[in-house]
């Protein structure tokens, strides 16, 4: 697959409101782009002992309400780490565009409830056939071929649907060039500030 995003990432910058503008372009392309690497994010929790990481793809980005929308099975371990811990790092990175992303923030499951019910609807067949895989995601098995799906019914797996809303208070722009490297963060505390680091 060719790695492919049509946003135009400035050759230099002047104003560090450019890096947010550029972030805002890179994740709103990523979310029907699946050409673009920023399309598979990888999304890191702590559970409770290490730093657990997973590639997940990117459902809805919204940087005025700062939301990520992911999806996932409810069966997987993962939804047991939010639950006790809900601090969240999403790390993204296109050697194409020389541009890496790294968000922080929490997230929240959502579960057969309105959020679940939009995000159900407006999948595809090929994605609700994921979750009609008996067991649950990451169970110990002996035999992978005995969860082969082959015939399914779309509308099952919805019992093992999640949403996951990631809304972050920080993101971290970083562009890589050989004639200077750029760095900004962005933080939303109290209130919007944002400053220049050391790349």
């Amino acid at each position: 697959m060719i790695n492919e995003s049509p946003v135009v990432v400035p050759d230099s910058y002047n104003n560090i409101s450019e890096t947010l503008d550029t972030a805002d372009k890179i994740l709103t392309d990523a979310v029907d782009n699946s050409s673009t690497l920023f399309h598979t994010l990888v999304v890191s929790l702590f559970d409770g002992k290490k730093v657990s990481s997973r590639v997940m793809v990117l459902r809805e980005f919204d940087l005025k309400k700062r939301i990520m929308r992911f999806h996932t099975d409810h069966r997987a371990e993962k939804i047991q780490y939010i639950s006790n811990q809900s601090s969240v790092s999403v790390l993204g990175y296109d050697p194409a565009l020389k541009v890496q992303l790294k968000l922080h923030g929490n997230i929240d499951v959502h579960y057969d409830d309105e959020i679940t019910q939009m995000a159900w609807e407006g999948s595809s067949n090929r994605s609700k056939k994921c979750y009609t895989v008996k067991g649950g995601s990451s169970k110990q098995i002996k035999e992978p071929s005995d969860y082969d799906i082959q015939e399914f019914e779309p509308e099952s797996g919805y019992k093992n649907f999640s949403v996951l809303i990631f809304s972050f208070n920080s993101l971290e722009y970083l562009y890589l060039k050989r004639s200077g490297h750029r760095r900004a963060i962005h933080k939303w505390d109290d209130e919007y500030n944002c400053s220049w680091l050391v790349p």
